[in-house]
This record gives structure tokens, C-alpha cells and sequence, in this order.
């Protein structure tokens, strides 16, 4: 469960900084605005997948975690709390990105509306950043936190 749990941890949060703070620079440099939409439509196509497949993977491993490991929710550190809720958070940020500025960027890519998808890809960075930020609070929290008590 642990390697599972932390494979879907490195793909969601590893993707995310990729394609944060290394793709998106040299898309922006390299392509014109049209192009440089189509691409992140494509991008987020293939990568939102093995995101929802995170979703679905933390959740259910760590809870088994929590069961077999530390023997139920009520033994649960206050370290692992933390771990879980900012998890939580980041999967509703997730699901709020999908189902509204990617799927506008989707609608808006399709019709050639090259500013309005251009706002819902502003919307995106944006979440995304956010969810890195949260993603690397939780590795911290993850990796230190028995130190917490």
C-alpha cells in the first residue's frame, strides 16, 4: 500500500511541478497563443488521467494504511490528520479544476476562442500552483511529521 501510495503521490505532485514550472515557460517562449492552447489541452488529456487515478489511489491506500498500520482512525496521529486533510483539499481543488476552467479551456480550444481559453488556462496555472504548494506541505508533513509527536 505505502508503494502505491507514495507512486501516486510522485505522479500527481511530480507532473504538477513539471509541468508548472518547466513546460509551461518554454511553451510560453516557443509557441504562439493558438498553439500554445492546443498543446496544454492535449497536455492536461493525457496527465489528468493518471491524476484521477491518484485521487482515487491516496484515499483508498491510506485508509488501509490507517486500518492495518495504526490499527484504525482513532489512533490516527495528528501528523496523519494533517496529511489527510490537505489531501482532501487538494482533490476538491482537482475536481473544481476539471469540471470548470479545463473544460472551459476544452470548449473554448475546439472553438478557436483563443482569449476565453486563454483565461481558463490563467485559471488553471493559478489552481495548479496552489495545489503544488499544498502537494509539497503534505510530503513535508508526510516525510517530518512523527518529529511533530
Amino acid at each position: 500500500m505505502l508503494v502505491l501510495h507514495i507512486a501516486a503521490v510522485v505522479i500527481w505532485v511530480g507532473g504538477m511541478i513539471f509541468a508548472h514550472q518547466m513546460l509551461r515557460p518554454v511553451v510560453a517562449d516557443v509557441l504562439e497563443p493558438p498553439q500554445r492552447l492546443k498543446v496544454w489541452g492535449g497536455v492536461f488529456g493525457r496527465f489528468f488521467p493518471w491524476v484521477w487515478a491518484a485521487v482515487i489511489t491516496l484515499p483508498v491506500t491510506g485508509w488501509v494504511m490507517i486500518e492495518t498500520v495504526l490499527g484504525g482512525a482513532e489512533n490516527m496521529p495528528v501528523y496523519v490528520h494533517i496529511m489527510y486533510s490537505l489531501g482532501l483539499i487538494m482533490m476538491v481543488i482537482f475536481a473544481h479544476l476539471f469540471f470548470g476552467p479545463y473544460k472551459r479551456l476544452k470548449t473554448h480550444v475546439a472553438a478557436e476562442a483563443w482569449p476565453d481559453a486563454a483565461a481558463a488556462l490563467a485559471k488553471i496555472r493559478r489552481l495548479v500552483g496552489i495545489n503544488i504548494l499544498l502537494g509539497l506541505a503534505t510530503i513535508a508533513t508526510a516525510a517530518g511529521g512523527r518529529m511533530l509527536g
